[in-house]
C-alpha cells in the first residue's frame, strides 16, 4: 500500500476549521486569480478584495496576516519574501511577503466549486454519441503502428480512455439521478407526466445506440493482440518519462502498470470476465429498469388521477335517468343495468359429467353437496381404521402390467425383424403398440438426418412416401402420413 494513502490530508483542513468562513473567502480569491493567470498576490489586495464583502467589514491586517501563517503552515500558501519593492529599511524588516496557493489547495477549491455548482442532485446524461466516439477512439488505437511518435500514440490513448471515462461517469450520474430521493418525490407531481414521453424515448435511444454500437467495441477489443497493447503500453511509459518535470518520477514499471490496468478495465468493463458479467451487461440492465421504474410511476399517476376525478356530473345524468323511468319497474331495471343484481346465487359443481361447451346447467344430474358449518371449532369426525393387506392385488397389478410390456416389445421385435415397417401394411394395433411407434417417429422428425433409435437400442431412418395413410387402432382411427421406417441394422 501506497505509504500516501496513510497520512492525513492536512491542506484540506481549512474546510473545517473554526474559522472556515474566513479561510475559504481567502483562497476562493487565490482560486480565481490563478485561474486568471496570476499566481503571486500580496496581502494588501487581499485585504482590500475580503473588506469589499459586509462579512469582512472589521476584518484588520492583523487578523489577515495571521490567517496566510496559518494557511502557509497547513501547506495551503507559499511564501516568498519580496525584496525587489523596498521603500525603507523598516519594510525589509517586516519581512513584506507574496503568497501563491499551493497544487493542492488549486485542485481541492476547484473540486469545490464543481461541487457547489452540482449541488445535491446527481448529473450525468446518456448520449448516444458516447459510444460513437469510443468506438472511434478505440479503432485509431487498433490501428497504431510504429510508425506513430509518442505524443501521437498518447494522444490517441487520452482519447479513447477520456471517452471511456465520460461514458462511465455520466452513465452512472444519470442513472443514480432516476434513483435518487428527489426523483422518486418529484415524480409524483403532474408536471411528469409532461416529460414521460420525452424521458422513455430519451432511454430507449440510449438502449439502441448500445445495442448497436456494443457489439462493434467488443468485436475490437477480442482482435487486439496482447503484444500489440503491451508494447503500447511502454511507449506510453517513455513517453511521460520524456517530458521535463523537477519534481521525482516514477520508475517505468510503475507506469506500465498503470496504463495496462487502464486497458484492463476497459476490457473487463466492455468483455468481462469468468467470475462476473461485463459491467456494460449491468449497464444495460439498470437501463430496462430505468424504462419499467418511469412506466410504474405513470401507471400510478394515472390510478391517482382515475380516483381524483369528479364524477358529479355522472352521478346527476344517471339521477335524471332514474327521474325519467315512467314505473317501478323500469327503475328496477335500470338499477340493474349499471348496479347489477341484489342478490347473486352463486352454483358450485366440482364434478364436471360432460366435456359439451353447449350443455345447459339445467341439463344436467344434480350434484348433492355435503356443505360443513362455517365456525371455527368445527372439526370432521374420523375414527381409526385397519390398514389392509394389498400384496396380492399389487403383485397381480405387477404381473398384468409386465405380460402387456412383453407382448409389445415381441410384436415391435417382430416387426423390426422385417428390415422396414411400412405403417400401410399395418393392421389393426392396440393403443400402447401406437403411443411407441409415434414416439418413435417423433424422434426422427426432431433429428436433421431423421435418424434415431429404438428403446432397445437399433437405429433406423424415417422416410415419407407421398398420400396419406389411416391408422387403425382398436379405439379409433388416425390419419397421418405414409411413413416408412428403414431399420439399419
Amino acid at each position: 500500500m501506497d505509504e500516501q494513502l496513510l497520512r492525513p490530508l492536512v491542506e484540506a483542513t481549512y474546510l473545517t476549521a473554526t474559522n472556515a468562513w474566513r479561510y475559504r473567502a481567502i483562497l476562493r480569491h487565490f482560486y480565481i486569480q490563478h485561474e486568471s493567470m496570476r499566481h503571486y498576490l500580496f496581502p494588501e489586495e487581499i485585504l482590500a478584495k475580503l473588506q469589499q464583502n459586509a462579512h469582512f467589514a472589521d476584518y484588520n491586517e492583523d487578523q489577515l496576516e495571521q490567517d496566510l501563517k496559518q494557511l502557509t503552515d497547513w501547506g495551503n500558501l507559499i511564501a516568498r519574501q519580496e525584496t525587489g519593492r523596498v521603500n525603507n529599511i523598516e519594510e525589509f524588516r517586516k519581512r513584506r511577503f507574496r503568497y501563491q496557493a499551493s497544487a493542492y489547495t488549486i485542485e481541492i477549491e476547484r473540486m469545490v466549486a464543481h461541487l457547489e455548482q452540482m449541488g445535491t442532485t446527481y448529473g450525468g446524461s446518456l448520449e448516444r454519441t458516447h459510444f460513437d466516439r469510443l468506438l472511434a477512439a478505440l479503432q485509431l488505437f487498433a490501428a497504431s503502428d510504429s510508425s506513430l511518435s509518442g505524443e501521437e500514440l498518447n494522444a490517441r490513448w487520452t482519447d479513447l480512455f477520456e471517452s471511456f471515462r465520460r461514458l462511465t461517469e455520466n452513465a452512472t450520474d444519470y442513472l443514480a439521478h432516476l434513483y435518487s430521493l428527489q426523483t422518486e418525490t418529484g415524480v409524483d407531481t403532474d408536471t411528469f407526466l409532461e416529460y414521460k414521453d420525452s424521458l422513455s424515448d430519451y432511454l430507449r435511444n440510449f438502449v439502441a445506440a448500445l445495442q448497436r454500437s456494443a457489439p462493434k467495441i467488443a468485436d475490437v477489443l477480442q482482435h487486439i493482440t496482447d503484444a500489440h497493447v503491451v508494447t503500447a503500453c511502454e511507449r506510453l511509459a517513455d513517453y511521460e518519462l520524456s517530458i521535463p518535470r523537477l519534481d521525482k518520477r516514477p520508475p517505468k514499471t510503475e507506469l506500465v502498470e498503470k496504463y495496462t490496468r487502464q486497458w484492463r478495465n476497459l476490457c473487463i468493463w466492455f468483455l468481462g470476465e469468468r467470475e462476473r458479467d461485463s459491467d456494460l451487461q449491468f449497464l444495460r440492465v439498470a437501463t430496462h429498469e430505468a424504462i419499467r421504474r418511469v412506466t410504474r410511476f405513470v401507471q400510478r399517476l394515472g390510478e391517482r388521477h382515475q380516483l381524483q376525478r369528479s364524477r358529479r356530473y355522472e352521478y346527476l345524468h344517471l339521477a335524471t335517468r332514474f327521474a325519467n323511468c315512467a314505473t317501478l319497474d323500469e327503475a328496477h331495471i335500470l338499477s340493474a343495468s349499471v348496479f347489477g343484481l341484489t342478490q347473486v346465487r352463486h352454483l358450485y359443481a366440482p364434478v364436471k359429467d360432460t366435456e359439451d361447451i353447449y350443455a345447459e346447467v339445467w341439463d344436467r344430474p344434480p350434484l348433492n353437496l355435503t356443505l360443513t358449518p362455517r365456525v371455527r371449532s368445527y372439526r370432521l369426525k374420523t375414527r381409526p381404521n385397519a390398514i389392509e393387506e394389498r400384496t396380492e392385488a399389487k403383485e397381480a397389478a405387477l404381473a398384468e402390467y409386465l405380460r402387456i410390456k412383453a407382448a409389445e416389445e415381441a410384436i415391435l421385435m417382430a416387426l423390426a425383424q422385417q428390415g422396414s415397417l411400412h405403417l400401410a401394411d399395418l393392421g389393426p394395433i392396440e393403443p400402447p403398440l401406437r403411443k411407441t411407434l409415434l414416439g418413435w417417429i417423433a424422434r426422427s422428425l426432431a433429428s436433421s438426418d431423421h435418424i434415431a433409435a429404438t428403446e432397445s437400442g437399433r437405429r433406423f431412418r424415417l422416410k415419407q412416401r407421398p398420400g396419406k395413410v389411416t391408422l387403425i387402432c382398436s379405439d379409433g382411427q388416425l390419419l397421418m402420413p405414409n411413413y416408412t421406417l428403414e431399420f439399419l441394422e
